[in-house]
């Protein structure tokens, strides 16, 4: 049997499982995005709201999910939660991609000593966990939304402004840009023109990939206390609260807001794992961020 014919036979069943990956991730995303935006508008939710006649309900017809220890819809509550961490996750993983694919492709073009500096720097950033560096920036502020959103942005720009430089640098040794130079292009132009293009797919699966991140580390925030105010529907604080109704064994308070945190990021996960195989199929390894 040729080499061939057994890499066509080995690459036929892995682009089936990619297949079935594919659409699975994309029918669990559709789903939740479908959920978080038509509950809201069919059913607003009164997060002041409290009934201690049916609190701590276990899961049945009328309440699918259960209700909490103050008598809320669990459902309701979890697909609200899941709402904000959509919100925080892309805007922060859209802020922090931006920040990281400026900072790595003006280090990577600069090249040289502006580059080692740029670097120092972010080796000094990363030098302190995420968590700790993002509950100091939030504390600075009350408790909501944006501030999540800023601290999540600011701390999770490092891995990407890495990864853009290293594909800037690789790019700077090919012969186009070589051309570019030896045309008298300004070093602006080179990176205008051929650099930043060329990182942009890297960029945006970097982006894809920190959505995930963004939506544990808001959950994990909330569940401090440091993230949106207690009162506000969020995953974190829904699991912070069920914390006493799960020795008490009501289960369903804390398995529901957890299935909504993990589900959807495996889903976004997924998605983004299929297309680092097709932008660079030669690479296997995962991107760390």
């Amino acid at each position: 049997m040729s080499t061939a014919t057994a890499l066509g036979k080995g690459g036929a069943p892995r682009a089936g499982r990619r297949e079935v990956r594919l659409w699975t991730c994309a029918c669990v995303l559709a789903a939740v995005l479908a959920a978080v935006l038509l509950v809201p508008l069919l059913h607003p939710l009164d997060e002041q709201a409290v009934d201690m006649a049916d609190k701590l309900h276990a899961p049945s017809a009328a309440h699918p999910f259960g209700t909490d220890d103050v008598g809320r819809d669990v459902l309701l509550r979890c697909v609200y939660g899941l709402r904000v961490s959509l919100l925080v996750g892309v805007v922060a993983a859209l802020t922090a991609t931006v920040i990281g694919t400026a900072v790595g492709a003006a280090a990577g073009a600069a090249g040289g000593r502006t580059d080692r500096m740029v670097m120092r720097v972010v080796d000094v950033f990363s030098s302190v966990p995420h968590l700790l560096l993002g509950i100091f920036i939030v504390a600075m502020f009350r408790p909501g939304v944006w501030p999540v959103v800023v601290s999540v942005g600011l701390t999770h720009w490092l891995s990407t402004a890495r990864i853009v430089r290293a594909e800037v640098l690789s790019l700077r040794s090919r012969d186009f840009v070589d051309a570019a130079v030896s045309g008298g292009a300004s070093r602006l132009r080179v990176a205008v023109r051929h650099l930043l293009p060329g990182v942009l797919p890297q960029a945006g699966l970097a982006a894809v990939l920190m959505v995930p991140h963004a939506i544990w580390h808001e959950s994990a925030l909330s569940f401090l206390g440091l993230g949106l105010p207690t009162h506000r529907a969020s995953l974190g604080n829904m699991i912070q609260d069920a914390r006493g109704t799960l020795l008490a064994g009501d289960w369903w308070p804390t398995l529901f807001p957890g299935l909504f945190l993990i589900v959807p990021t495996l889903a976004i996960a997924g998605l983004a794992g299929v297309w680092r195989e097709r932008i660079n199929p030669r690479r296997r390894s995962e991107l760390m961020l």
